[in-house]
């Protein structure tokens, strides 16, 4: 695989993930990822990228229910 910025070589290794969004910060540690050896782009793979979107769809709800009371 390659880096789709720099077309340096993906490594497998782990990253976090930072976000924010809707009043709150989110930031997942030493999650699995591909990284590029060039230019340190991250990649996460489908299974890491659902678990993300879940993990987001489940704290937006939870935010909007904070914000209303």
């Amino acid at each position: 695989m390659k880096c789709i910025h720099c077309q340096g070589k993906l490594e497998r290794g782990r990253a976090p993930f930072h976000v924010t969004r809707k009043g709150y910060h989110l930031t997942l540690e030493n999650l699995p990822a591909w990284i590029c050896a060039q230019c340190g782009e991250t990649y996460f793979d489908e299974q890491q990228s659902a678990a993300i979107q879940e993990t987001l769809q489940k704290l937006d709800e939870q935010a909007e229910r904070l914000a209303v009371a």
